[in-house]
This record gives structure tokens, sequence and C-alpha cells, in this order.
């Protein structure tokens, strides 16, 4: 059961510590790592087979989701800030490299991410990105339009720096 109450605690992943998963085409968990499991507090039996999003914190805009999306389904890897909760309502900041897993005709079989720790600093840089990011998709009584909504604005951010997301995210 996924927990829907925030505690207001940031755990913290330490910079030796790397959190990996699989997911089907889908999203659904295929491993997770003992780092996964202890910072998400889910046991092995809780993840197998359930969407990723289990762990989507609310203040993770659905849009970046979108992108991540949008750029792995293609083919190519992505680079993420994402904010994660924990089973009991923590949370904790990482940086994500998602890729696609190819079987041995190139087609996608699946996903990987690594995640690591995260820079006060870019932590700092993203928060009022995602919160703007956030409140124009509350700002839609429809859930799907306010997505889509706050991807444009991503994407014309994007565009006005001349930069993909990835260089935007890297730069941070």
């Amino acid at each position: 059961m996924v927990s829907l109450h925030l505690s207001g605690t940031e755990r913290t992943v330490r910079d030796d510590e790397i959190i990996v998963s699989k997911t089907d085409t889908k999203g659904r968990i295929t491993y997770c790592n003992d780092t996964f499991m202890s910072l998400s507090g889910y046991k092995e039996s809780e993840l197998i087979g359930q969407p990723h999003s289990i762990i989507r914190h609310p203040a993770m805009p659905r849009c970046a989701f979108k992108l991540v999306w949008d750029t792995i389904e293609s083919g190519k890897e992505v680079f993420a800030y994402v904010i994660n909760r924990s089973k009991n309502g923590d949370h904790y900041w990482v940086f994500a490299h998602v890729t696609p897993d190819l079987d041995d005709s190139g087609k996608i079989v699946g996903y990987h991410s690594f995640r690591r720790s995260v820079s006060r600093q870019a932590v700092a840089a993203v928060e009022p990105l995602y919160a703007t990011l956030l409140a124009e998709e509350a700002r839609h009584s429809d859930s799907k339009v306010g997505m889509n909504a706050a991807f444009q604005m991503l994407v014309s951010l994007l565009d006005d720096k001349g930069v993909s997301y990835d260089q935007f995210i890297l730069g941070l």
C-alpha cells in the first residue's frame, strides 16, 4: 500500500550509494537493489511487479515524467533530478540516469535507472522550476490537460534557453 501522507523528513542518499532499478516497458519494477529498498522503505516483494510510480512524490511534476518517458521510449537516455517518496512518507532527492534496455534486435524490452545523490545547490535550482510546473498542472481541472500545459511550458523554457532537457539539468 502506498503511503499518501508526507512526513516532511528528508532521507539522504550517500555519495557512495547507487540506487538501481529495472522496469518492463510499462514501468513495472522487475528488479531493485538493496539501496532502492532501503531508501524507499519497501521490501522486494512489495516492489516487484508494481509500477515505478509507487515512489512518486506529489512535489514531482507529472510533465517531467512525460518528458522522461518520451525520451526513453524513443530509445535515448535521459538525466533528471527527481524527488521520491518513501513508504513512510519521507522523501529523498536523486539524480537519475534512465536508459532503455534493448534486446539483440534493438527492440526496447525495458528500462534501467541508476540514481545517485544530488547537491543541495542542484535541488535549490530545480525546486522553483518544479513548483512552477506543478502550479500549472494544478491550474487545470483536467489533470491530463494540466500535464500537457506544463509540458509545453517546460518545452518552451528549454527552447528559449536553446538547450535540451539533459543540458539544462546537467547545467544546474
